[in-house]
């Protein structure tokens, strides 16, 4: 089953995706592994995005989509992929379409103030990755895994999330119009006030598995 996933920052891609990639037994691709991988492995693109990268520029279209095609050739992509943040825009789903054959394009919904305060809410332990949320925290401040403090990442802040919703609404609109016209689109109504297994469920029956 070759995947595409959509939605917000804050929807739970990211936690849906992994289970997923568990079950099924096929790779969560996003465009920032697919960056990392290529110029690690020193590929002609990778190499390419690097110069960019490196002059703190956006890497081209032409770049990108050349890294997801040669990502999608991979041996562990034959049984299916979830590809996550990618496309961003209808031309990039135009030129996927040229070379990979896409089976549902999941749209995961979730409310903006929902998510405004579920991102805000996050705090991360810098020393070892520790995520948590200050609902559970119970005023507690430090990393409950190596008792570093915990901060608040600057992209977790209010105006900053207001804004990247504003960026992906702008961006995400057309594309979940593109998908719809093709018959590809499937939504699930995320539940913020559900369990990450109820709303994973919903997923499952959004992609037919049983």
């Amino acid at each position: 089953m070759n995947l595409i996933f959509l939605g917000p920052p804050g929807a739970g891609k990211g936690t849906h995706a992994q289970r997923l990639m568990n079950e099924l037994g096929i790779p969560q691709i996003s465009t920032g592994d697919m960056l990392r991988q290529a110029m690690k492995a020193e590929t002609p693109l990778g190499l390419s995005a690097k110069k960019f990268i490196e002059a703190g520029e956006l890497v081209p279209d032409e770049v990108v989509i050349g890294i997801v095609e040669e990502r999608l050739k991979a041996d562990d992509c034959k049984n299916g992929y979830i590809l996550d943040g990618f496309p961003r825009t209808v031309a990039q789903a135009e030129a996927l379409s040229k070379f990979a054959h896409i089976d549902v394009a999941l749209n995961l919904s979730l409310a903006d103030d929902v998510i405004i305060q579920r991102l805000s809410g996050r705090r991360v332990c810098l020393k070892c990755g520790g995520t948590y949320h200050i609902s559970t925290l119970n005023g507690r401040e430090d990393c409950a895994n190596c008792g570093e403090k915990l901060v608040q990442r600057k992209d977790d802040s209010p105006e900053t999330i207001q804004n990247r919703l504003s960026v992906y609404a702008a961006q995400t609109a057309p594309l979940i119009e593109y998908y719809q016209q093709k018959g590809l689109l499937h939504t699930v109504e995320c539940d913020a006030s559900a369990s990450v297994e109820v709303n994973y469920q919903k997923v499952r029956k959004a992609l037919g598995i049983e």
